[in-house]
C-alpha cells in the first residue's frame, strides 16, 4: 500500500502571495488593472467521495490527527483538504480575494483523474465530479467556471460526458490527464478530440503522479519528489510531442488544448524537435516536413504562465503564440507563491486577461 507525505501537503493550507498575479496590475504604469482570470485551479468535492466505488476517493483521519486521502490504494497523508480552498468555497473566494484574482477556472485534481480504473467506474465517478462542479459554479457565477472530468479510459463514454458537461451542465470544457495507457495520438482517442472541436470547447490537459491507479512510473522520480517536481514537466513534453508528432493537432486544425506550467520542457526542446522535423526523421510526417512546420504545430498549443522564473517565460514566448498564453497559478498548491524565485516572471506585458476570454469563449468574462 503506497503512502506518501508530499511536501505539497504542508503548503496546501497556508498563506501564500501572488507576486506575479500582482505584477499584472503594477508592471506598466500606463494601463489599467485587468481582472486576473486563473486557468489553473483544482477541486476536490465532498459529493464524489465513494463514487469510485473501491478506489474512493475517501477522506479520513489517523489516531494521531493526521489527515488523508485515499484513492484506491495509494494514501496521501498530511493534507488537510476539508476547510481548505480546494473543498471550502468561502475559503477558496477569501485567497481569492486576498491574492487579487478575479475568477477561477476549476478543474478535477490530478489525483482523482481515474483514467486506469474500470471504465464504469470512472463514468460513474466523473459524471458525479462533473454535477458536484456545476452545482458549485452555478453558486458563484461572477467568481467560478469548471472543467469538466472525462472517463479517457473509454473514448465513447468520455466524448458523451464532455457534451453532457457542457450543454446540459454548462461547463467550459474538459480536464484530462496526459497519459492513461492509450497513446494520445491513437485514432481511438479522435472522437474526444473532435467532440471538444464540435462543441467549441478547450481540454486542459495536466499531468499526474504515476502510479496513483496506474501503472507505477520511473523509480528515479520517487526521490526528492521529482515525480512532482519535474515529472510533471516531462508528461507535459512528451504528451506535446506525441500530439503533434502523431498528427493530433493536423486531423484536428480546431482543437484547443491547454498545457500547465508553460508545457514542461517544450520551451527550451522545440529547436531540437524543429530538427528531427527537418532532417526529416524517417516517422515525421509530411505535413511537418516544410520549413517552420513544427513551430506552427507549437503555437497551435496553449500554456499557462506558471513557470516559475522570468528567463523560462522568455524562452516560453519566443515557442508560443503570445495570444496563446494565459494566467495560472496552480491555487493552493506547493508552488503557488513564485515570489521567492530570484527572478520571478513578470507578466504585466501579456495580454493574459485577453487571452483567457478567447480560451474559454467567454469575451465577456469579468467585463
Amino acid at each position: 500500500m503506497w503512502r506518501r507525505t508530499p511536501f505539497l501537503s504542508r503548503l496546501s493550507g497556508q498563506s501564500l502571495g501572488l507576486a506575479v498575479c500582482r505584477r499584472m496590475h503594477t508592471g506598466a504604469a500606463a494601463r489599467p488593472a485587468e481582472p486576473v482570470i486563473d486557468v489553473h485551479a483544482h477541486v476536490v468535492l465532498e459529493a464524489t467521495m465513494g463514487t469510485a466505488g473501491g478506489f474512493g476517493p475517501e477522506l479520513g483521519v489517523d489516531a494521531d490527527g493526521t489527515p488523508w486521502f485515499r484513492i484506491g490504494e495509494y494514501y496521501l497523508r498530511g493534507v488537510q483538504y476539508k476547510g481548505s480552498p480546494f473543498m471550502d468555497a468561502s475559503v477558496r473566494l477569501a485567497r481569492m480575494e486576498r491574492d487579487g484574482i478575479s475568477f477561477q477556472v476549476l478543474s478535477p485534481n490530478p489525483l482523482t483523474y481515474f483514467h486506469y480504473i474500470p471504465a464504469q467506474e470512472a463514468v460513474r465517478f466523473c459524471r458525479a465530479h462533473n454535477d458536484a462542479l456545476a452545482k458549485l459554479v452555478a453558486d458563484h457565477p461572477h467568481r467560478l467556471a469548471g472543467l469538466a472530468a472525462l472517463p479517457v479510459q473509454c473514448p465513447e463514454s468520455a466524448a458523451e460526458e464532455l457534451q453532457r458537461a457542457v450543454r446540459e451542465l454548462g461547463l467550459l470544457g474538459g480536464g484530462i490527464g496526459t497519459e492513461w495507457g492509450t497513446p494520445l495520438d491513437s485514432p481511438e482517442l479522435d472522437v474526444v478530440w473532435a467532440t471538444a472541436t464540435s462543441l467549441d470547447v478547450p481540454i486542459f490537459m495536466h499531468p499526474a503522479p504515476r502510479g496513483i491507479d496506474g501503472p507505477v512510473g520511473d523509480p528515479r522520480l520517487r526521490r526528492f519528489e521529482l515525480d512532482v517536481v519535474v515529472g510533471f514537466n516531462l508528461e507535459s513534453t512528451l504528451a506535446i510531442c506525441t500530439l503533434i508528432f502523431g498528427g493530433v493537432l493536423a486531423r484536428h486544425p480546431n482543437l484547443d488544448l491547454c498545457f500547465p506550467s508553460g508545457g514542461g520542457a517544450i520551451p527550451f526542446v522545440s529547436g531540437r524537435l524543429a530538427a528531427a522535423a527537418a532532417a526529416p526523421r524517417p516517422w515525421v510526417s509530411d505535413e511537418l516536413r516544410s520549413r517552420g512546420a513544427l513551430e506552427r504545430a507549437l503555437r497551435r498549443l496553449w500554456f499557462d504562465t506558471h513557470v516559475h522564473d522570468d528567463g523560462a517565460l522568455q524562452l516560453l514566448q519566443r515557442v508560443a503564440d503570445p495570444g496563446h498564453l494565459v494566467f495560472g497559478t496552480n491555487f493552493s498548491g506547493w508552488d503557488q507563491d513564485q515570489s521567492k524565485a530570484t527572478s520571478p516572471p513578470d507578466t504585466s506585458m501579456l495580454e493574459l486577461t485577453v487571452n483567457a476570454r478567447r480560451l474559454l469563449r467567454r469575451p465577456h468574462l469579468c467585463v
